[in-house]
């Protein structure tokens, strides 16, 4: 099935990863950056597993600590890397080296092993060969979890130049459309920043276009992995009764809103593609509508697998409505979002917002600015700012005390700090879009306008 609602709560590598495998917020987790570990008392849902019976493994990208990869709770057998390894051992393909590049190979089970060529596909030799040592006697839980498709997006060279002539899907609006659709300043800002399309990743000739085509040649080689993982189950009679999850840990903007990265709360950076397979359990080729987010599969997955509930979950189970083909029966209408503001990236503030819905309500927390509030109904591309719309006042007020009784419902009510670390970018290009106005509603000569 396909999962067409399907969010993250944190659109960042580390807090999300730590959101799957914890099914908790990152106010919880406390897992907010890509620099400092996962508390050691936070339970992992594959310890759950293992209780009940599974041998598990985990293999990829673990990205939680900075250049931390040694094996961790929950898992009997690891194939890791340091930070963001890199696509290939020799470094070529890139067009600049992304923060917390290692070039340290893998750590398989505590010992150090070279890697030797494309990364994704020797993640995927390492699966493959663990499912051929397990204990064939115990049910078994995998977790493949690709560098692809992190940026710096390298193609696997077989892919290299695929997509060179194809149409772009892609859009960057107009300052002249952002400013119509009063978008907030920090937005306007952001756009001549490391993480806007002005000056992206502070190359001087950054494109988006070229951006998005090698995406695009990077995705090929992860579409080759799931293609043979599964035929491995298929060939190997496990096809009928494997549960197969394939899940990003946040979406990208490729020009949307003028920015390019995630973090944000709009639906190209907080939305991610879910589809999962259980033959005879899932109904096979049909579409699901009902709200999930990442907080949620844990405690899916431990359903569908009779293992022990988690003590401390902010996500729930939607396994009984997935099978049922009963999206209705799911009574969540909304889902908590929130990014806690990073001093590496200065670019984004602390946001909380209110997604999943026809209406998005998305509060920034200490700057001196707009909040947001879209229809998406009549407003996809989240480009018409109603915040200040007194048609939808009352909405916008009932949206927010949503918002805060979520963040109370899940003990929200401060925001993680953790000491600085890390590389900081606080750059602008002084030949691109400037510094944006204050909102003009915010101009009066007295208290009362």
């Amino acid at each position: 099935a396909m999962l067409t609602r399907a969010y993250v709560t944190t659109s960042l590598c580390s807090p999300s990863r730590a959101s799957i495998l914890t099914g908790q917020y990152a106010h919880n987790h406390r897992v907010v950056d890509n620099y400092h570990p996962v508390d050691p008392e936070l339970v992992f849902f594959p310890q759950h597993l293992q209780q009940a019976g599974y041998q598990t493994a985990f293999i990829g990208k673990w990205h939680m600590g900075g250049d931390i990869d040694d094996p961790q709770r929950g898992f009997d057998h690891w194939v890791a890397f340091k930070g963001q390894g890199t696509y290939w051992p020799d470094g070529h393909g890139t067009t600049r080296e992304v923060p917390q590049t290692t070039y340290d190979g893998f750590n398989v089970n505590g010992k150090r092993v070279e890697q030797r060529g494309y990364i994704t596909d020797e993640l995927t030799d390492h699966a493959i060969d663990w499912l051929d040592r397990r204990d064939m006697s115990k049910p078994f839980f995998m977790y493949v979890s690709h560098k692809a498709v992190h940026a710096d997006f390298v193609p696997a060279d077989r892919h290299r130049g695929r997509y060179d002539e194809q149409p772009l899907p892609i859009r960057t609006p107009t300052i002249a459309e952002m400013d119509a659709g009063r978008m907030p300043m920090w937005l306007r800002n952001q756009r001549n920043s490391r993480h806007g399309v002005d000056f992206g990743y502070n190359l001087p000739d950054f494109s988006p276009d070229v951006y998005y085509r090698r995406y695009c040649e990077s995705l090929l080689a992860v579409d080759d992995s799931v293609g043979r993982l599964t035929t491995y189950l298929s060939d190997h009679g496990l096809g009928d009764r494997t549960l197969v999850v394939y899940m990003g840990d946040n979406g990208f903007q490729f020009g949307d809103h003028g920015l390019i990265d995630k973090r944000t709360a709009y639906e190209a950076s907080a939305k991610v593609p879910l589809l999962m397979v259980a033959p005879n359990r899932i109904p096979a080729g049909e579409t699901f509508d009902g709200l999930v987010g990442n907080i949620d599969i844990a405690p899916t997955i431990l359903e569908a697998t009779g293992a022990p509930p988690l003590e401390s979950a902010d996500g729930r189970s939607f396994w009984a409505a997935l099978c049922g083909g009963e999206p209705a029966s799911l009574d969540r209408r909304h889902l908590l979002y929130e990014y806690y503001w990073e001093r590496n990236y200065p670019h984004t503030p602390t946001l909380h917002a209110i997604i999943g819905g026809r209406f998005k309500y998305i509060r920034c927390h200490g700057l001196w600015d707009r909040d947001e509030f879209y229809d998406l109904e009549n407003d996809p591309g989240e480009l018409n700012n109603l915040i200040e719309s007194p048609e939808h006042a009352q909405r916008i007020g009932r949206t927010s005390d949503q918002l805060w009784k979520r963040l109370q419902d899940s003990g929200g009510h401060d925001v993680p700090l953790w000491e600085d670390r890390g590389p900081r970018f606080p750059w602008r290009n002084p030949d691109h879009a400037p510094q944006a106005t204050f909102p003009e509603e915010y101009f009066r000569r007295t208290e009362q306008g």
